[in-house]
């Protein structure tokens, strides 16, 4: 734990347009991953727009690890079809929280994060202050699959007897 700068908190709020991977639909989850760590979302049945609404936290030692997302489709007689995969940086995001920005009225934009080449944003990404926090909300579009998207939201957690920010 003493490597630990904090925690960060992904609640995976939805899936949109998800693949249809079985006859008529899908059963998806998605899986989070952050250096050696790995968590998942619940299954949602035969839904290519699921409602996870799961909140998922990893410990963060190192700003520049990505998190990777991978949506997948449940099966039972074989192997999980995929479903695409996104990943996404928390240095924006944790750059924001640096600042130390306090008493904020609720949605005030701290900072953007504009969609490119490099990144699996399908629409500008806000970092704002909301209920005394500064959150991300995220788009990402799913690669290596023919359409998806997932929503997400960020929210950092200070550990006692960690690094912190």
């Amino acid at each position: 734990m003493e490597n630990w700068l904090g925690l960060l908190r992904i609640h995976i709020k939805r899936g949109v347009n998800l693949a249809i991977r079985d006859a008529l639909s899908s059963d998806p989850y998605v899986v989070v991953k952050m250096g050696k760590q790995k968590l998942k979302t619940h299954v949602v049945s035969h839904n290519v727009n699921p409602e996870w609404n799961d909140l998922l936290t990893l410990t963060v030692s190192n700003f520049n690890t990505p998190v990777k997302l991978f949506a997948y489709d449940k099966d039972t007689f074989s192997f999980d079809d995929s479903m695409g995969d996104a990943e996404f940086e928390i240095s924006p995001y944790l750059k924001a929280l640096k600042m130390g920005l306090k008493g904020l009225p609720n949605g005030t934009i701290i900072s953007k994060v504009q969609p490119n080449r490099h990144n699996c944003l399908a629409e500008e990404s806000k970092i704002y202050f909301s209920n005394g926090k500064v959150v991300q909300d995220m788009v990402l579009r799913l690669r290596n699959v023919e359409c998806g998207e997932i929503e997400l939201q960020l929210q950092w957690i200070d550990v006692p007897n960690s690094k912190g920010l």
